[in-house]
């Protein structure tokens, strides 16, 4: 975070920092183990709310409920999440199975079913337990706190092959007010834009529209969750959710509002964080990979660029091992189908330039062998044609990644 953000991060907040939340986690079945596979975040008062969706035609079932709930009046009372199955391609039944999930819950926390939004993850292609899911339903109130111990619970209740939980959370000064915006998140594999396999849920207690806050969150999106990649496959699942009940007491966030540039900025932030954390924790990943394209002819094409570098299974390899091998990166650039001069490209790893006016530059390999060695390594890509720029987050390609995706069902 630089010195001049209008934002302080809150080291120990969590989703049930703002104002109005409650959240909280169960095991209910649907995982072999006994960790929690059922969670929810609840807001004491019907919120302001916005999503986005996956880009791939095959969309789960709880997609769609979702859109039903949140298109009836653009306001939510909570969302409520299952691990271990993604109720993806199960047909009439899995539909049925999601608005079950929904309607039961909504009686569970006596409120109208379009209130509540309904989120999977897991194995595609098999039935929910339906038994165990209302099993965990019909406890779940009890479970619900406005505490960290709910918050941890919801954010362990939502991982699959993730190692670690991702959350953060922030605040801004909105008329004087402080406001917080906070994240979770899941995600590990099947991770690549636009939307990949991944949860991830935002509350805030700032007063703002669900139009205005649909507005900001797709804007988040694309320069956050739409510019990572694991392993270039997009999930069936992938849904990101935000949460604002309005309890803070500002005046309503618009694009005329003093301080929307200061919100914007705490959103974007909070999904960046959350964005870097799915990289970092991709399935069998050793390091945090980031890309900076600079130079390009637009923002979108600097976009592009850095999606396909990150993305690119030689550049992830070679990061794996330590080699300074910048003819992958070089490679990528240029078949990202945008508009490159191959004579005016610098790549740096690290402080380490390598390339310099697409022309070779002798290095230190023993000292790049240290770089590419750590657990965070930056690609810069400099293309001198314009002004457009862009980042991307990624991670290395191991053998673990191979080994955990070919047991994945089994």
């Amino acid at each position: 975070m630089g010195a001049e953000a209008p934002y302080n991060v809150v080291p120990e907040g969590s989703v049930i920092t703002p104002k109005g939340f409650k959240a909280g986690g169960l095991h209910c079945g649907l995982k072999k183990t006994t960790r929690h596979d059922l969670g929810a975040i609840v807001c004491d008062v019907p919120a302001a709310a916005a999503a986005v969706y996956t880009t791939n035609v095959f969309q789960a079932a709880p997609l769609k409920v979702t859109r039903e709930s949140i298109g009836q009046e653009g306001r939510l009372r909570a969302v409520l999440v299952n691990s271990g199955n993604a109720n993806a391609c199960t047909g009439k039944q899995g539909e049925e199975d999601a608005y079950v999930m929904r309607s039961r819950f909504a009686e569970q926390l006596q409120v109208e079913p379009h209130l509540v939004a309904v989120a999977s993850t897991g194995v595609i292609g098999e039935l929910l337990k339906m038994d165990r899911v209302l099993g965990g339903i019909q406890e779940m109130p009890a479970r619900l706190m406005g505490t960290p111990e709910g918050a941890d619970d919801f954010s362990q209740a939502i991982l699959t092959t993730d190692l670690v939980q991702k959350t953060v959370c922030v605040a801004v000064e909105v008329d004087g007010r402080t406001v917080h915006i906070a994240g979770a998140a899941k995600g590990s594999g099947m991770i690549h834009p636009n939307m990949a396999t991944m949860l991830g849920f935002v509350t805030t207690d700032a007063a703002i529209g669900n139009e205005s806050l649909q507005y900001l969150l797709r804007q988040a999106t694309d320069v956050t969750f739409n510019m990572i990649t694991v392993d270039g496959d997009t999930s069936t699942n992938d849904m990101l959710l935000a949460m604002a009940s309005g309890l803070a007491g500002n005046e309503e966030l618009t694009q005329r509002h003093p301080d929307w540039e200061a919100f914007s900025a705490g959103l974007r932030y909070v999904c960046e964080i959350l964005a870097k954390a799915i990289a970092r924790d991709g399935e069998g990943a050793t390091k945090l990979v980031e890309v900076q394209v600079g130079g390009a002819i637009t923002d979108e094409s600097a976009r592009a660029i850095a999606k396909t570098v990150i993305g690119s299974s030689l550049v992830k390899s070679a990061m794996f091992g330590a080699d300074a091998n910048w003819g992958r990166i070089i490679g990528a650039i240029g078949r990202a189908g945008q508009p490159v001069n191959p004579e005016t490209v610098d790549i740096r790893l690290g402080n380490i330039v390598v390339l310099e006016q697409s022309r070779p530059v002798p290095f230190d390999e023993e000292k790049a062998l240290v770089y590419l060695k750590g657990d965070t390594v930056h690609i810069y890509c400099e293309l001198h044609m314009g002004e457009g720029r862009a980042t991307g987050w990624g991670c290395d390609l191991t053998y673990d990644y191979v080994r955990i995706n070919a047991a994945y069902r089994t």
